[in-house]
């Protein structure tokens, strides 16, 4: 048997959220927190559900529910999938707080019947998710993501004959892989990130960054300091930002009249046909898709004229968004409208299919992992993503399966999962200490994972896939 409870689901079922958000024992073992966290996951709602059982709309410590959709202020919402308690998936742990407690907060997600949005129920604060220095994310960590936004960058100064000497301004700037390519193109930049470590980075290599997170107020300060700007990007940042009235208010500000708001995230379609459920954790407030943003994009007297798609994190779309009438509408918007609507992306119906073959899944991978350590085998996990951590907990994968992570971000060596507290080590320990199987956790960069790191398959060792179906390679 690959899991064993050890509580009762009456003794379970007496536990409120109130009790666990914001905080978590420290783990030995199996917890009570686990094995709660599982017992909610196991029985996901999969059909229209009741209220989290959180006051909605009222501010604690460390966030609140959000009972309206974020694009068109609907409230018929309907949560399809619930993965309970989890903790801040970017919040690795430093060794020496390993017993302390580990804030965890409610992790469920919801679809407006009305537009077809889909966004999580609980908004943590985002000085919680970005305002330290243990935000460790590096967006140019891969080769992969440094290629691909090096051309997304030179694609957009050509699509749109962008002069030189033109200001572009980055949401979400992180180190400044786009920054650094527009000023090549002789771009005036500007960037606005709110993570401190990053920034930091990005003002060291001389691109001007305001540390803050996007909003009118500081569209207002950038128009009053160099103008309008032709462009303004947003590559995965989009879905992080909660009120975004307040974002469309700021880009307003901030074109010129043929100005170009360009952002990149994770296509909703892609993330359930491939069933990537751990793209779903508390930093990426809403999983978009055409149709919510076209109707969103005209409440402000703007227009969704363009798609592209992109295989970057695993399946992404790349939104352009004008001012109405001054950009040709074009045919790829119909064409992605269509297939969304043939998948039936929008429905309830949907949605309550994806949790099934999430749960599915979440089995065959506990199932799989738990055979090999039967039969003797170690094994380790690869990469350290965000995404990672909701793989890790959802699954309830910790060091008695796993036996350490590897991790290319030097950042991050050195501390632990959060939640399931697997020490990270540097890929190098993966060739020194030889397990028979590699769990990839940042399954996108699969392929450059494999390349890398192929002197471990030369030496014996086997990669494993989690999704959309779990596989060793």
């Amino acid at each position: 048997m690959a899991m064993r409870l050890l509580y009762s689901r009456e003794h379970m079922q007496d536990s409120t959220v109130d009790e666990c958000a914001g905080t978590r024992y420290p783990s030995q073992g199996m917890t009570l927190w686990w094995v709660k966290n599982l017992f909610m996951m196991t029985n996901a709602r999969t059909a229209s559900a009741s209220p989290a059982p959180l006051v909605q709309n009222t501010p604690n410590s460390s966030g609140y529910f959000r009972n309206d959709c974020r694009l068109c202020h609907g409230t018929n919402l309907e949560t399809f999938l619930d993965f309970g308690m989890h903790p801040h998936s970017d919040g690795f742990v430093r060794a020496e707080k390993l017993s302390e407690p580990e804030p965890v907060y409610p992790l469920a997600v919801n679809l407006c019947t009305g537009c077809g949005q889909v966004q999580i129920s609980y908004i943590v604060k985002p000085e919680i998710l970005y305002g330290s220095d243990d935000y460790l994310y590096d967006g140019a960590i891969t080769e992969t993501g440094r290629k691909h936004f090096r051309q997304m960058a030179k694609d957009i100064v050509q699509e749109f004959s962008v002069a030189p000497g033109s200001l572009a301004v980055d949401i979400g700037s992180n180190v400044g892989l786009l920054l650094a390519t527009f000023r090549e193109e002789g771009m005036v930049i500007q960037g606005v990130d709110p993570t401190p470590r990053m920034t930091k980075i990005a003002i060291e290599n001389g691109l001007d960054t305001i540390t803050e997170c996007f909003s009118a107020n500081v569209a207002r300060r950038i128009v009053a300091e160099k103008g309008r700007a032709s462009i303004v990007t947003g590559t995965n940042v989009i879905a992080h930002i909660d009120d975004v009235d307040d974002l469309m208010e700021g880009i307003d500000m901030l074109l010129t009249e043929n100005g170009v708001f360009v952002f990149e995230a994770p296509h909703l379609l892609h993330l359930i046909e491939k069933r990537a459920f751990d793209t779903i954790y508390h930093q990426h407030l809403s999983y978009f898709s055409v149709k919510p943003i076209a109707a969103f994009a005209a409440r402000f007297d703007m227009e969704l004229f363009d798609v592209k798609e992109a295989d970057i994190h695993g399946g992404s779309i790349r939104f352009c968004i004008g001012r109405t009438g001054a950009h040709a509408v074009q045919p790829a918007i119909a064409r992605l409208v269509d297939r969304e609507t043939k998948a039936e992306l929008h429905s309830l119906k949907r949605m309550q299919q994806f949790t099934r073959d999430v749960h599915t899944l979440r089995h065959q991978l506990i199932t799989m992992l738990q055979n090999l350590k039967d039969e003797g085998k170690r094994l380790a996990g690869i990469g350290a993503p965000a995404k990672g951590s909701t793989l890790l907990n959802f699954c309830g994968l910790n060091s008695s399966i796993l036996e350490y992570v590897t991790e290319k971000n030097t950042l991050k060596v050195g501390r632990f999962t959060p939640g399931t507290h697997i020490e990270i080590v540097n890929d190098d320990e993966l060739l020194r200490r030889k397990p028979n199987f590699a769990l990839i956790l940042p399954w996108n960069f699969a392929p450059e994972i494999k390349k890398n790191l192929s002197a471990y398959t030369a030496q014996g060792g086997q990669f494993i896939l989690p999704l959309p179906i779990p596989k060793i390679l």
